[in-house]
């Protein structure tokens, strides 16, 4: 039985909107992973300065911290992370094999005219190509659902739902 589900992708793939829909539609509990980045963190990025490794590790181990949480209170929830490297994900699934990982793929095209769109997000679209450089898709033996950015977000929490099979 799954407790947690980790929604990854780059900014603006739709982690948020789908994390939060599949929340509601699970009857989880949903969590922004944006919301748990350290202040210094959300400055530089405003900045339009890329964040590093030494950067995301706090904010990797509030999110994993969120997770432990549910899990141990014997509650599920569904966070939004952009979680793009292996070695992040190892820390907020790693072992937790009740916790299962969403990756929303998508185009850098689309993706990009997406984030220029939106306003109010501390994500500027100049940082979007170092996302996909820094991108690792999720491997076979991290058991994703993989779904394709390419329908509603209604239809991609449905496509999430029945690859669940809960």
């Amino acid at each position: 039985m799954t407790s947690a589900i980790v929604v990854m992708g780059v900014s603006g793939s739709g982690k948020t909107t789908v994390a939060a829909l599949l929340a509601g539609r699970l009857n989880w509990e949903f969590e922004d992973g944006d919301w748990l980045h350290p202040e210094a963190n959300v400055e530089k990025m405003h900045r339009g300065i890329a964040l590093t490794d030494e950067d995301r590790w706090p904010w990797l181990r509030a999110i994993a911290a969120w997770i432990d949480e549910k899990r141990r209170e014997g509650r599920h929830g569904v966070v939004a992370c952009s979680a793009l490297k292996r070695s992040y994900r190892d820390v907020l699934i790693g072992e937790r094999r009740d916790v299962r990982l969403v990756y929303l793929k998508g185009d850098e095209a689309l993706i990009a005219r997406r984030i220029t769109a939106r306003h109010g997000h501390f994500m500027p679209a100049t940082l979007l190509h170092s996302q996909f450089e820094t991108l690792e898709e999720p491997g076979e033996d991290e058991r994703p659902i993989t779904v394709t950015i390419d329908a509603r977000p209604a239809q991609i929490v449905s496509r999430i739902v029945e690859e669940l099979g809960e």
